[in-house]
């Protein structure tokens, strides 16, 4: 029986890797820089978890190789040791194909809503699921069954997409993301989702993308009048969205907003290739969305806290969109956004767009960057997000505290809020989410 351990285990990608292994009876072992919910829950699994990295991780569980995320330097301790016992040391991008060999592959790769895509699709196909997200349908960001499909989100940011071995792709989108590791060359960036769908037998993208819809090859596409119809309702304060597609009737999927319809467009071709169009029709209603995606912490006609992963500006202007639309049905006016930027590379690369995205919300609180590791490139938050147009009012802020269904905080002035009505939504891919959950 192998032995594995994962070097960065407590990211949400890696994280499913190491668990869908340890179902294949890997033993799996990891660490990470600081203990979360996540790595609790693999330590609770059976999996021995060091915090924080440590060399001694290396020579207590003796494993045959070793895997480690995007994440982690030359100078981690444990890496250094892997490497001068010998053990084979691997990229998660360099992994995928041992980790994925045999399988058929249904991979979902784009800049935004693959997780979303993803996840509508692991609940349309039978098969083991590699998300980079907590599907609300399975509770994990992973499922395992005795099959060779496997429902995987792939990803662009360090190109290990290409490794994935697709038999069926789906692009959401190819909006420039993660462009440093394209050497800043979008001709680089295209090749490389161009490299991604070439590999496949079948592909599934979103025509209404300027360079996918460039592409000459062949693909099942969704044009922005495939679209239509679009109504949003409530059940229960939950949201949900309904559309019609094509020739093919009506669908409804949880979530709220044209991304939502785009999204399940997607899945919802992809998924009728292998099975029948009622079939899809009917296991779509069984999707409940995914952690940290327009997440509804609290619900009820007068407040509203939702919980998102959106940290780049595309992501969260459409959010808001859908944001505004769901405050509309809920009888709510105010909005408040909580922005906790996530690594200062981003920030500044996307600053104007960061700007722009909230415009027209009533209340904006931003918070310090989280730097996942990144050092400090001297921009002044204050200074640039002291006045965002359309935005009522800015207040900036260290932190914010869960106090039963509301958000509390103190402004950098000492002056204490409480968010009590409206529509109260946090992005970011930082920490954030568990200060909104008050973890």
């Amino acid at each position: 029986m192998k032995k594995v351990h994962f070097i960065g285990i407590g990211g949400i990608g890696i994280s499913a890797i190491a668990r869908f292994l340890k179902e294949k009876k890997y033993i799996i072992s990891g660490s990470d820089i600081k203990q979360s919910a996540l790595t609790k829950e693999l330590a609770n699994s059976g999996m021995k978890i060091t915090i924080p990295h440590d060399a001694s991780a290396i020579s207590a569980n003796k494993p045959d190789f070793v895997v480690y995320s995007a994440a982690i330097k030359e100078n981690n301790p444990e890496l250094i040791q892997a490497k001068k016992d010998g053990i084979k040391c691997l990229s998660r991008k360099e992994a995928l194909p041992f980790i994925l060999e045999g399988k058929r592959v249904f991979a979902v790769a784009g800049a935004h809503g693959k997780s979303t895509t993803s996840a509508m699709l692991a609940s349309l196909l039978d098969g083991s699921v590699i998300i980079g997200a907590i599907s609300k349908q399975f509770g994990s960001n992973m499922k395992y069954c005795e099959s060779k499909n496997v429902i995987f989100e792939a990803d662009e940011s360090d190109s290990s997409f290409l490794n994935s071995n697709p038999y069926l792709a789906v692009v959401t989108n190819a909006e420039p993301e993660h462009m440093e590791h394209y050497d800043y060359d979008l001709d680089k960036f295209h090749a490389a989702y161009r490299g991604f769908l070439e590999r496949a037998k079948l592909r599934v993208i979103n025509d209404g993308d300027e360079f996918l819809s460039s592409l000459k090859i062949d693909s099942i596409r969704v044009k922005k009048r495939d679209i239509s119809d679009i109504k949003m309702v409530l059940r229960d304060y939950e949201p949900y969205t309904s559309f019609n597609l094509k020739n093919l009737g009506r669908f409804e999927a949880y979530g709220m907003g044209w991304h939502i319809a785009l999204d399940a467009s997607l899945a919802v071709l992809a998924a009728n290739c292998e099975i029948g169009l009622e079939l899809v029709r009917e296991r779509l209603k069984e999707y409940k969305g995914i952690r940290r995606r327009f997440d509804i912490l609290v619900a009820r006609q007068d407040y509203a806290l939702i919980d998102d992963y959106g940290h780049h500006p595309t992501e969260i202007a459409t959010t808001l969109k859908s944001a505004a639309q769901y405050a509309k049905l809920l009888g709510v006016s105010k909005i408040t956004a909580i922005f906790q930027p996530h690594r200062y590379t981003r920030l500044k690369a996307n600053l104007a767009g960061f700007k722009e995205c909230f415009r027209g919300v009533d209340e904006l609180i931003v918070l310090p960057v989280y730097s996942a590791g990144e050092e400090p490139n001297g921009l002044d938050l204050v200074a640039e997000f002291s006045a965002i147009d359309g935005a009522s009012s800015v207040i900036f802020a260290n932190k914010i505290e869960r106090n039963g269904d509301f958000i509390e905080f103190s402004d950098n002035f000492g002056v204490r809020h409480a968010l009590k009505d409206g529509l109260v939504i946090g992005f970011g891919a930082g920490d954030i989410s568990a200060q909104m959950r008050g973890i």
